[in-house]
């Protein structure tokens, strides 16, 4: 992140994690000098590899407020830690592993539902080129997910095979209410997906005014 100056964390895979599942794909462990904590709703959460909550960060590298508007209140914790906005897990040897972006998460009926492994599993479905998951209103469970999806060329898949291929990876109660196949994904000037224009084009999806 630029408020890291930017380097926060690097993995060096150690002989123990070679043998951990998608290991390499963790954002590894933190630089010198700098902390890390997540804290979830109840407060800070355990060292356990599970337990998920924002990524908390502090340093002498990291950015104590931004040109023009100092150190916005929500931006950093009454005791002086950034807020990332990222969703990990940390686990006992201080591995950081990202879970989501904390605006991207799908609260439904009081759980969390994770955007980004919903969209890492669709998108290894060899008929789906990119998917995007984002929250969508709902009128019983406050929000579900909807996933924007672009297929490969020439390939088909229903709705239903979607949903068979997410069931062996993720809970069943997190798989999403629609697939809508759309031509492309917006993207950002850098390249990420333009969630925001998602919500706003399927926000009354599931019939929510």
């Amino acid at each position: 992140m630029t408020e890291l100056a930017p380097v926060g964390t690097l993995n060096r895979v150690p002989t123990w994690g070679a043998a951990a599942p998608g290991y390499r794909t963790w954002a590894g462990t933190p630089g010198p000098f700098l902390e890390v904590r997540a804290r979830g709703e109840a407060g800070l959460v355990p060292w356990d590899g599970e337990s998920v909550g924002e990524l908390e960060v502090r340093g002498p590298a990291v950015a104590a407020g931004y040109l023009g508007q100092g150190a916005p209140p929500d931006s950093f914790t009454p005791d002086g830690w950034f807020r990332t906005g990222d969703v990990v897990s940390i686990d006992p040897h201080g591995t950081l592993r990202l879970r989501d972006r904390a605006k991207d998460l799908v609260k439904s009926g009081g759980e969390w539902i994770s955007s980004v492994a919903l969209e890492v599993a669709l998108m290894n479905h060899p008929a789906v080129l990119e998917a995007a998951v984002v929250a969508v209103p709902h009128p019983r469970w406050i929000e579900r997910p909807l996933a924007a999806i672009v297929l490969r060329g020439g390939a088909t898949v229903t709705d239903a095979e979607l949903a068979a291929h997410l069931t062996a990876s993720c809970p069943r109660w997190w798989v999403p209410d629609a697939f809508v196949r759309v031509d492309a994904i917006p993207r950002t000037s850098t390249g990420k997906f333009r969630k925001t224009a998602l919500r706003e084009r399927f926000r009354q999806h599931y019939g929510v005014p």
